[in-house]
């Protein structure tokens, strides 16, 4: 690879990583053909991009993004894929999901929302981080909920009132 081609590298995966706030980063290496085609599938499926990258182009590309990666840089060794959504969770389940079947794909760490995760040990917490979607959908229904139940009891006492006349 050129210098010229390591940088036009390092300036897209700048341009990646600028354009999300999370990212997971895992070792794919020893997974065979079928298995890599699988999870690449159902990365496609979820709206995950799945990239395998060279650690020191990643490594620049991170120091070069405004981002404040923390100590992510430092699980860039041996090989290393990124995992790429809009939705915190998705990559977490998908990498525990193949986890049952293989010993791969191991989580090296993840960048989520400015919060830095390293280590495989936090991909249980990570697959139950709750998206954005959801904790909306929890919260409008908290905020409904007592109007509906104002609602009914005014709808109850109108009924009584109604019949008391009849």
């Amino acid at each position: 690879m050129t210098r010229e081609e390591k940088s036009i590298a390092i300036e897209d995966l700048t341009a990646q990583l600028a354009g999300t706030n999370i990212i997971y980063v895992s070792d794919i290496s020893g997974l065979n053909a079928e298995t890599t085609s699988n999870l690449r599938r159902a990365c496609f499926k979820a709206g995950i991009k799945l990239e395998v990258v060279k650690n020191t182009l990643l490594a620049k590309a991170m120091e070069a993004s405004a981002n404040d990666y923390g100590d992510l840089p430092s699980v860039l060794t041996g090989n290393s894929a990124i995992f790429i959504s809009d939705v915190a969770n998705a990559p977490g389940k998908i990498i525990k999901d193949f986890r049952k079947k293989s010993a791969k794909p191991v989580l090296k760490g993840a960048y989520i929302n400015s919060e830095i995760y390293i280590g495989d040990d936090q991909l249980d917490a990570l697959a139950t981080i709750k998206s954005k979607e959801e904790l909306l959908g929890e919260l409008i229904g908290l905020l409904q909920s007592p109007a509906q139940r104002v609602i009914s009891a005014l709808q109850n006492q109108f009924a009584k009132s109604e019949e008391e006349e009849a």
